[in-house]
């Protein structure tokens, strides 16, 4: 595939060659596994001393095709696709670990990952520190012999805690360990952590890259050295992204850099005029000059990302009203679709955690997450001012859990 200078026309030019048909839109390839010229070339492809496609399980052209745009996008050597953003994760972390390994991580991090780390790791022997955000000092302390990755989501899920990928990458390279990075809020679009340090980015390829809510998918991107390792555990466990998923996530990449430009602009909007709505306690933006973390967030990212969280002043029974009272938003516990969503975080995403363990990484029982999608800027604010108005009329705030919603 021909590399090009800007993102923009990496994502929607890279293609898989064209057959001899010169199809301009590359076809869906659904099959399961292909046919050798003889003898000969099957064992050679087997042995991987020929490039080829043996068994799609192992590799199909429409998933080298959003291999190879991903990885360019993220500047790195190469990539492996899975069927979901979390089959991204743990594929990553069974290639890497074994038996008596260590794991660094942030606090802050998505429902499914921390029980990976709780319950799954553990029954093999792989144990997990955790250490605040911000703390980089505290990440360095909790550096073992047995450490080998050092793992953050940034922004985080869904507290838009931001880490500075720079200072990990010192700290990383100082003590030999592989930093891998949770790309998903940011795209490869918004943030490149390789150029910041970082060794791995992983994605959840539901969320934005897909950007319709239509198909599930997730990537590693990384060196050759580290994707042979994940290669050589996803073949034989089972992870594969199906053709027509990746196929559907490889021309969704395609519109993503105006996708993200217009997600990034609604929700800068709506961001401040929820901070200046009376209705409303605190605001979360990566690029809201209150952010705790602006400053980092301008230096490692391009634009803030199209997810907005805030504290309503009327506290759960507010919440609760003001989730019953939208009408352009979906509730679901999606996010990065050109549709408006709101997701109540301790009763879907992390409703696994208990809440101390939610407190710890600032998801309060009202907090709510806010996906901004693609509609116009009007009329997404016209809902939510709607819904912020109902959500303190007439209203004695009370401390009863907003749960089930």
């Amino acid at each position: 595939m021909t590399q090009f200078k800007n993102a923009e026309t990496q994502a929607i030019r890279l293609q898989y060659e064209r057959t001899e048909n010169k199809e301009h839109s590359v076809p869906l390839y659904l099959t399961s596994s292909y046919v050798f010229d003889d003898a000969e070339d099957m064992r050679s492809q087997f042995a991987e001393e020929k490039e080829g496609h043996v068994y799609s399980r192992y590799a199909n052209p429409n998933v080298e095709e959003l291999i190879g745009k991903l990885a360019a996008l993220e500047g790195a050597e190469s990539g492996w696709a899975t069927a979901t953003g979390m089959a991204a994760v743990f594929s990553f972390f069974g290639a890497i670990l074994k038996s008596g390994d260590h794991v660094v991580s942030s606090r802050s991090v998505f429902g499914s990952t921390h029980k990976l780390f709780t319950e799954i790791l553990p029954k093999w022997g792989i144990e997990t520190t955790y250490v605040d955000f911000d703390n980089y000092e505290g990440f360095e302390n909790a550096i073992l012999p047995n450490t080998k990755i050092l793992y953050v989501e940034t922004p985080s899920n869904p507290a838009l805690d931001i880490i500075d990928l720079e200072k990990l990458g010192e700290i990383a390279e100082a003590n030999n360990l592989i930093f891998a990075v949770d790309n998903c809020f940011a795209t490869p679009y918004l943030q490149q952590p390789l150029k910041f340090g970082a060794h791995v980015s992983i994605h959840s390829a539901t969320k934005y890259i897909d950007g319709q809510g239509r198909t599930l998918g997730g990537a590693i991107l990384a060196s050759h050295e580290i994707i042979e390792k994940v290669k050589a555990f996803a073949r034989h466990s089972g992870p594969a992204i199906s053709p027509f998923n990746a196929w559907t996530l490889s021309k969704s990449l395609e519109t993503l850099h105006v996708r993200m430009d217009r997600h990034c602009d609604n929700a800068l909007v709506i961001s401040k005029r929820l901070e200046a709505h009376n209705a409303v306690d605190s605001v979360k933006y990566p690029f809201l000059p209150s952010h705790p973390h602006y400053e980092i967030a301008k230096k490692q990212m391009k634009s803030g990302g199209g997810i907005v969280t805030f504290q309503l002043k009327s506290g759960l029974e507010g919440g609760r009203k003001f989730l019953n009272a939208l009408k352009l938003f979906s509730l679901t516990a999606n996010l990065g679709d050109v549709r408006s969503i709101a997701t109540h975080p301790a009763s879907t995403t992390h409703s696994k955690l208990i809440p101390e363990q939610r407190a710890d990484v600032g998801i309060s029982d009202g907090l709510v997450r806010l996906s901004i999608g693609l509609e116009h800027v009007d009329d997404i604010w016209e809902d939510l001012e709607t819904a912020l108005d109902a959500s303190h009329a007439n209203l004695s705030v009370s401390n009863e859990y907003l749960v089930n919603t």
